[in-house]
């Protein structure tokens, strides 16, 4: 994305963002030497494909907010990117979205195996949480209990896992508007509300200012889903680095299909606005919170 349209100050807290997660999931997840090892190298894998690492940055700028130490904000978003890499891995599956790859590379269970994959990803998993329950991202016990209680919220049953759920009954069902609005808060809008919510947690953070940051993640986590439907129509795959048209190819409703291109469009341009509209209460300091609305419906990948 060109620094004309987004801003030469968001990309390069961006990069900075990706880079000092990309360190700490480096160190989080060491090679020993030892069989199982080979567990480690999908799980390395699935982390260092060049992933964007939106949620770890919106950990870590929400975070910024509320004078957060750095180290607990990095730790916090570390286990964060665990947990959406191991989405990824399971979403490619075979029994699941099919997909042979992934940012331009092949996906886990193609470079590996399946067994492999799913291994993998249940190791991420399960780190996340180790890594959001130890000491290092917060001295107080009870601020580690409740990340780990929202980030299980956020991503299971009645969250993410839940949206996937309903992602695959969709190839069988139609959905209107409503109906598609609460897959995709589920199964993306949970993880980003999350990430923006860890910030305000660890900054124990008054309930007014949490909430503006709630209602600032809904609209992103929308608009995000709205761009990727976009690009999954007008986008090609070396664009976007897995393959494209394979909601219409499956006869899934998304916000494109039922909308239309120009209206869905509009629709993510208004969330956008909506979600900076919530950031007031910071009084100029979300910025790059702001870019960063602005990031997820511009970008090109």
């Amino acid at each position: 994305m060109p620094t004309s349209v987004i801003g030469a100050s968001f990309e390069e807290a961006l990069a900075d963002a990706a880079t000092r997660v990309g360190a700490e999931l480096d160190a989080l997840m060491p090679l020993t030497g030892t069989p199982e090892d080979r567990v480690v190298e999908a799980m390395r894998y699935a982390c260092f494909n060049g992933g964007k690492r939106m949620r770890p940055f919106f950990v870590i700028e929400t975070a910024r907010l509320f004078g957060v130490e750095s180290r607990s904000a990095l730790r916090a978003a570390a286990a964060v990117e665990m947990l959406h890499c191991y989405s990824l891995i399971h979403d490619d599956l075979p029994a699941m979205d099919d997909d042979d790859f992934r940012r331009g590379q092949p996906t886990v269970h193609k470079r590996f195996d399946e067994a492999t994959a799913i291994l993998a990803g249940d190791a991420l998993l399960t780190a996340a949480f180790g890594v959001l329950a130890d000491p290092v991202v917060h001295a107080d016990p009870a601020v580690r209990c409740e990340l780990v209680a929202r980030l299980a919220s956020a991503s299971g049953a009645r969250g993410m896992v839940g949206g996937q759920m309903l992602d695959l009954l969709a190839e069988h069902t139609d959905l209107d508007i409503t109906g598609i609005t609460r897959l995709q808060r589920m199964k993306t809008g949970c993880l980003i509300a999350f990430s923006c919510e860890a910030g305000a947690i660890l900054g124990k953070a008054a309930p007014r200012l949490r909430q503006s940051l709630a209602a600032y993640a809904h609209d992103v986590g929308l608009a995000f889903q709205i761009a990727d439907d976009l690009l999954d129509v007008e986008g090609t795959a070396a664009d976007v680095g897995k393959a494209t048209a394979k909601d219409a190819e499956r006869g899934k409703a998304s916000f494109v299909a039922i909308l239309g291109v120009e209206r869905a469009r509009a629709q993510a341009q208004l969330l956008v606005a909506q979600a900076s509209e919530h950031l007031a209460a910071f009084d100029g300091r979300g910025q790059l919170l702001e870019m960063a609305a602005r990031y997820v419906v511009e970008r090109r990948k």
